[in-house]
């Protein structure tokens, strides 16, 4: 059950990127203003669910290219999980693909990373009372807007027809990217389950239902499904300083 929100301040702050000198730089940023308190850090997909799950915070900056499971897939299911929280993409440019593909994710703004400290925050409080920022930057591109009301449209009428477009691009549950996230950075089953807080066996069910849905014979295969399908994306291995372990206030 979604947990009913104050809406007075601070608001409470996800920041989900695998860079550990940003993610530190971000929250001092964040905390400087008085509006907003950073609950936790988040280097990779599916810590930033579990982080979302634990504190379930008004508002999660996702940067857009993670290792793993990719920001934007990460943004569908923080939005699918807690429906009311604001979710703010972080990005080093911006083009109209990436700018489409955040509206279907569900994100209510797209920042790029050069944006000045002040005007960051400004657009965190317009996010945080409601407004959707982003659709200012769609309708300054008319060609994207129509794509976008096209898309919409399409939405509508599969929804009614009971099979919506997002149920057919990322057919893998919550957990099931979990654990694909995790293997496409190389862990073991008995890492996977340390990350995930679940069994080994849990860990092998969990994949043998992934190879099963995207009809394939084995992880790697799966993987590369799951990466030519834009739901996660390779990346380096945890390394000593970044870690699997999310600091949190």
């Amino acid at each position: 059950m979604e947990r009913k929100r104050s809406s007075g301040y601070p608001r409470t702050v996800l920041i989900v990127d695998d860079h550990p000198l940003f993610r530190q730089g971000l929250r001092r940023l964040i905390e400087e203003s008085t509006a907003f308190k950073v609950v936790a850090e988040a280097a990779s997909g599916h810590q930033a669910i579990r982080e979302a799950d634990i504190h379930r915070p008004h508002l999660a900056l996702i940067d857009i290219q993670l290792p793993g499971v990719t920001g934007l897939n990460v943004a569908r299911i923080l939005k699918k999980q807690h429906p009311s929280m604001q979710i703010v993409i972080l990005s080093m440019h911006v083009d109209d693909e990436r700018l489409f593909e955040a509206v279907r994710a569900g994100a209510s703004a797209f920042l790029t990373k050069d944006i000045e400290a002040q005007e960051l925050i400004a657009a965190l409080e317009r996010v945080a009372e409601g407004e959707q920022i982003i659709n200012l930057a769609v309708m300054s591109r008319p060609e994207l807007a129509g794509r976008v009301l096209a898309e919409f449209r399409q939405l509508t009428g599969e929804e009614n027809e009971g099979a919506s477009a997002d149920a057919k691009r990322l057919p893998l549950s919550v957990r099931e990217v979990e654990v694909l996230d995790c293997v496409a950075q190389g862990l073991s089953n008995k890492e996977i389950a340390e990350a995930l807080f679940i069994t080994e066996q849990t860990v092998k069910n969990h994949m043998t239902s992934v190879l099963r849905k995207l009809q394939v014979n084995d992880r790697v295969q799966a993987v590369l499904c799951a990466v030519r399908h834009g739901w996660i994306e390779i990346g380096p291995p945890p390394t000593a300083g970044s870690g699997r372990e999310v600091g949190a206030a």
